[in-house]
């Protein structure tokens, strides 16, 4: 009896830390984190960096509340050894820059994608959010100043507007409501530092005011203290 008891309780221990299982409905896999009831809850959407998965950012919606709807993105193209991009890069150019054709079409399948899950988890764009790690972040100013009427905020972490929409960005009505948290170690040598400040002058340009947040000394990746100020942060838009 107690072999009984102890199997049952390795069976129901490994469904515990199981991960979701890869959803394929909509124009991009996914997973998700939500709850039986997700009408009109805020929907934060994750967008990995080069080189990962939808895995890699999901566990940042333990440090965030529980009562929003998460989905974590996989990018559509494959990396050679493993893992996926949202675009190649160029390495004609002197600044972290993507394929133009590469950018548009994960652009398009990514917007697509949105509109998907903001149907199927019965919300609105005005609660929706998209949190972007490099080109990941990249991937959310894309959509932010492209397709503002998709979403209510973006969250860049460790990224840069791409020149590609640089060019065609100006003042427009549509882009005042978008809310902004921009996250960046001062010491990143993958997507330079001054990608983030080149972006809060073109957002202020704009006539966007974003929540602008430097880390002293980290290098490309996301610190607990960045996970803080983001928490707070989508608090505080997302208040109803």
């Amino acid at each position: 009896m107690m072999k009984f008891f102890a199997a049952l309780l390795c069976v129901f221990t490994g469904m515990a830390h199981a991960e979701p299982a890869l959803l394929t409905d909509l124009a991009l896999p996914y997973l998700a984190a939500a709850s039986a009831e997700s009408k009109d809850k805020p929907l934060i959407i994750f967008l990995h960096g080069y080189g990962s998965d939808e895995r890699d950012l999901l566990d940042i919606k333990n440090d965030l509340s529980p009562s929003y709807t998460y989905l974590s993105v996989r990018a559509p193209q494959e990396v050679d050894g493993g893992g996926y991009k949202w675009f190649t890069q160029d390495t004609d150019q002197a600044e972290y820059e993507g394929v133009t054709s590469d950018v548009d079409k994960s652009t398009d399948l990514l917007r697509t994608f949105i509109q998907q899950a903001t149907e199927k988890y019965q919300t609105q764009p005005d609660k929706v959010i998209l949190v972007g790690f490099s080109q990941g972040a990249m991937m959310s100013y894309q959509i932010g100043l492209q397709y503002p009427e998709l979403v209510h905020g973006i969250a860049p972490l460790s990224g840069k507007i791409l020149a590609s929409i640089h060019s065609r960005l100006k003042p427009d009505e549509r882009l005042k409501p978008l809310k902004v948290f921009i996250g960046h170690g001062s010491a990143d040598t993958r997507v330079a530092y001054s990608g983030a400040t080149d972006a809060k002058a073109v957002l202020e340009n704009l006539l966007i005011v974003p929540e602008f947040h430097s880390y002293a000394g980290a290098g490309h990746t996301i610190t607990t203290a960045e996970v803080a100020d983001l928490r707070h942060w989508l608090e505080a838009q997302l208040q109803k």
